[in-house]
């Protein structure tokens, strides 16, 4: 259950700090932010994660950079 909490509040922040540095507009609600956060962080430590389970830097960097990925690839296919 905690792991859970961590995981919504960490796709909060990943997903507020990717709308801060996408270059353009991202008028996108709180739970759309937070779903692509999570996705993002999902879809960064699927790709850069190589069996490690702890706190990263570049973890969180890879997380926003695909969160940015996630917004760009919802704009053009008319998701967002």
């Amino acid at each position: 259950m905690i792991n859970a909490i961590s995981y919504i509040i960490s796709g909060l922040v990943v997903g507020v700090l990717a709308k801060l540095f996408y270059i353009g507009n991202t008028d996108i609600g709180f739970f759309k932010t937070t779903l692509i956060g999570i996705l993002g962080s999902l879809l960064a430590g699927f790709v850069t994660s190589r069996g490690q389970q702890s706190f990263s830097r570049g973890g969180w960097i890879a997380s926003i950079i695909g969160s940015m990925v996630l917004i760009f690839a919802g704009k053009h296919l008319g998701v967002l």
